[in-house]
């Protein structure tokens, strides 16, 4: 199972209680079975956090040397190895809010400048 976090980390979580070495291995490591080894807790989830690009991005997880696909990701595709999980990572936007634009706009006036008309428009993240 995949999620975006707020800060736009992707988590990856998988179930496997009986593991002892849990990995997630994708197109965004170049498969690299030791960039992303996996925290196991104690109710059988692992678990591992990383920054991933946004675009579409093919996974698995490796357990115990045995490879799964995840069913729950955003979707599957076979390829002559077996069903890899498809991971969609959105571009990352940052949208000013009424709040940040009081702010700014509070800083300019102590700062001796005219507050901004313009910081209601959507900014993308760099």
């Amino acid at each position: 199972m995949t999620s975006i976090l707020p800060d736009g980390t992707v988590e990856f979580r998988f179930f496997r209680p009986g593991a002892t070495d849990v990995k997630v291995v994708g197109t965004f490591n170049k498969w690299s079975d030791s960039a992303h080894p996996m925290q196991q807790s104690e109710d059988g989830w692992w678990v591992a956090q990383t920054e991933v690009a946004s675009g579409e991005h093919y996974f698995r997880y490796v357990a115990d040397g045995h490879w799964f696909t995840d069913f729950a990701a955003n979707g599957v595709e076979r390829n002559k190895y077996g069903w890899n999980s498809i991971l969609i990572v959105p571009e990352r936007r940052l949208r000013i809010t009424a709040e940040m634009t009081e702010a700014a706009n509070a800083a300019r006036r102590s700062a001796g400048a005219a507050p901004d008309d313009n910081d209601q428009q959507e900014a993308i993240a760099a």
